[in-house]
């Protein structure tokens, strides 16, 4: 059991700027007893088309300062922080646009790389990643997935075979269908679905945490910088049929098993 901060973030071209953003939600976090904080795809680093016009434009030394001073603080301050942030890899191949998945050590604990871009991006942008990434925390394991990755189905039920019990997507889109799927996924797979997106999109996709059993838990409010902090906790009795039935019939189902069958006396 731990409390998830899902941070309705302000992004903008200026890492400096994102990054005061960043370290100010996390001591706001901190405060509030959160354990995980969970922010936007390319929360820190702004996202390719829109706070980045251009990859030889970007100023990758100050991003990994501000990157630097953001793990320091959650060192600092005991939490894990989960950062959009784009990867910068060696030419000529576009950056990657990941997830970073700091510890509370305050050092990269992992980096999860969209597997699944959109056309824009792949034809313009980023380099795809290849694998999954889970990490556990206070025995709550987590998943990350970005966005588009959204439409993609098989992501979230490889999570679930992972055990994974919350997932983290962050996203940067103005689509209320993928808030829909979003839930959907929370829902079919039984997991929580932790959706943190800009202000920028908000009025059309607020950041939002789903529960396990696909109820919408709670939802920022549009147009302002938020921020959500709810209890992941895998023994509450709300969740217990969604977690303890519904989970393990459904693994079965999927996989074709039958269930052990109960042996009756004659007569």
């Amino acid at each position: 059991m731990l409390i998830l901060a899902t941070v309705q973030s302000v992004i903008g071209a200026d890492v400096r700027q994102n990054g005061r953003h960043i370290r100010d939600a996390l001591t706001r976090a901190a405060a509030a007893g959160a354990r995980v904080v969970h922010f936007p795809e390319c929360a820190l680093s702004g996202y390719a088309g829109f706070q980045v016009a251009d990859w030889g434009a970007v100023d990758w030394p100050a991003q990994a300062g501000e990157l630097d001073a953001i793990a320091a603080l959650a060192r600092r301050l005991g939490i894990w922080v989960v950062l959009g942030v784009n990867h910068r890899l060696r030419a000529p191949k576009w950056p990657q646009n990941c997830l970073h998945v700091i510890s509370d050590q305050g050092v990269i604990a992992g980096r999860y790389a969209k597997r699944r871009c959109s056309n824009t991006e792949l034809t313009y942008w980023y380099t795809p990643g290849r694998q999954p990434l889970v990490f556990d925390v206070d025995g709550v394991r987590f998943g990350c997935a970005l966005c588009i990755e959204v439409v993609f189905p098989p992501i979230f039920a490889e999570y679930e075979r992972l055990g994974v019990a919350c997932m983290l997507l962050s996203s940067y889109s103005y689509d209320p269908v993928h808030g829909v799927m979003a839930r959907a996924h929370a829902a079919t797979n039984c997991f929580w679905v932790s959706m943190a997106t800009p202000v920028a999109c908000s009025r059309t996709l607020p950041a939002t945490l789903f529960g396990p059993d696909g109820h919408a838990i709670d939802s920022c409010a549009p147009g302002v910088p938020a921020m959500l902090l709810q209890t992941i906790d895998t023994g509450a009795q709300r969740y217990r049929v969604a977690l303890n039935v519904a989970r393990p019939w459904r693994a079965r189902a999927r996989s074709g098993r039958a269930p052990a069958r109960a042996h009756l006396a004659p007569g």
